[in-house]
């Protein structure tokens, strides 16, 4: 394996996070390849009207190219462009095509090119799996020379050793400093609660009972709900629907109000050792973090200390009410100092780029075929 690779990596989409929760993950184990030398290639369809609602011009750290889904043969010409890469990445959830680029990039295999499957929703692709003993993904697992994961733990990564994996290795979110930091409050976000997230099946009652029901309990407590999707939800008469928070936004939207809001899908929340993105972009505007409490939170953070936990809603509710504005810095600001200590993207490449070199010492499947 070079020390400088070239990475073609296919996934939803680094320019746009619309409908595209990885969006922040990607960009942040991206730019961090780059800076430790790597040449990163993102591949990424024109769907979902993502590039007309692009946050971020093309960067200077990555080459972004679109590519026409609108037939199979488009997407397997796409993927040939990939051919020669040290290494090429499916990543899960592109949107399109799913099955079809999980065949395909197998077929880049070679020596000197390593084939990963990057699952940024091991939790759903485990259980899809698990219900369909015929879904087209399970015979490919042993196939590629490495799974990589946003994150589960050791559950995750024994689930998909039990599938055949070569290796699974967790790569967890993490924060970005230079695009996630402390910024002056915005008044247009000022609350007492805030919660950031897009209205999913896999969330929702979860955000009824951590974020609405503790709204309710809080009459008096201004409260923001941000994200997509929540339009026609209805909501207590003291919380603020914004849509969709732009990523431009999310900083203010963090270090404004006086404490937000972390709510695990439930998958994730079941899996354990899955924080969100928003945890740590949170935790890196020194912002006080309420998070529903899941089995590894103690691994990333300190319970009491550097975030706040709760079980139900009527915890949340009682944080809210007791949290004072000099409490809720103390806690911000702890946190602040773990994250750039521990759990920066560069800390996550550095862990990838380790990985790899340990993969590239075992004979890839290519030259053991």
């Amino acid at each position: 394996m070079n020390s400088k690779m070239k990475i073609a990596f296919f996934a939803s989409s680094l320019v746009s996070a619309y409908w595209n929760g990885a969006a922040t993950y990607y960009r942040g184990i991206v730019r961090a390849l780059h800076e430790r030398g790597h040449q990163v290639t993102f591949y990424e369809p024109d769907a979902y009207d993502r590039q007309k609602h692009r946050d971020m011009a093309d960067p200077p750290w990555a080459k972004v190219v679109v590519y026409s889904a609108a037939s199979e043969a488009d997407v397997l010409a796409t993927v040939e462009q990939a051919r020669g890469a040290d290494l090429v990445v499916k990543a899960s959830g592109v949107g399109v095509h799913d099955e079809l680029l999980e065949r395909a990039v197998l077929d880049l295999q070679a020596p000197g090119t390593l084939v990963a499957f990057w699952d940024v929703d091991a939790p759903a692709t485990l259980d899809r799996v698990h219900a369909n003993a015929a879904d087209p993904f399970l015979p490919l697992v042993p196939r590629y020379d490495i799974v990589l994961t946003y994150g589960g733990g050791e559950p995750v990564r024994q689930a998909y050793l039990g599938l055949g994996a070569r290796d699974c290795v967790p790569i967890y979110n993490a924060l970005d400093p230079s695009t996630h930091h402390p910024v002056p409050p915005e008044p247009r976000f000022q609350c007492d609660l805030a919660f950031l997230g897009n209205r999913l099946p896999d969330r929702e009652a979860r955000v009824e009972e951590f974020f609405l029901r503790a709204a309710a309990q809080l009459p008096q407590q201004r409260m923001l709900l941000g994200g997509s999707g929540w339009g026609d939800k209805p909501l207590p008469a003291n919380v603020q629907y914004l849509g969709h928070v732009y990523t431009a936004d999310h900083n203010a939207f963090n270090c404004t109000p006086r404490a937000v809001l972390n709510v695990s899908r439930e998958s994730m929340a079941r899996y354990g050792f899955s924080p969100a993105t928003r945890v740590f972009e949170a935790a890196g505007a020194a912002a006080c973090l309420i998070t529903d409490a899941w089995e590894g939170l103690e691994t990333f953070f300190a319970p009491g200390q550097e975030v706040l936990v709760a079980h139900s809603g009527d915890e949340v509710a009682g944080h809210v009410r007791t949290l004072d504005a000099s409490r809720a810095r103390e806690i911000g600001q702890a946190a602040y100092r773990r994250v750039l200590a521990e759990h920066t993207y560069a800390h996550r490449a550095a862990q990838v780029d380790a990985v790899l070199q340990g993969c590239a010492t075992q004979a890839p499947l290519a030259e053991a075929a």
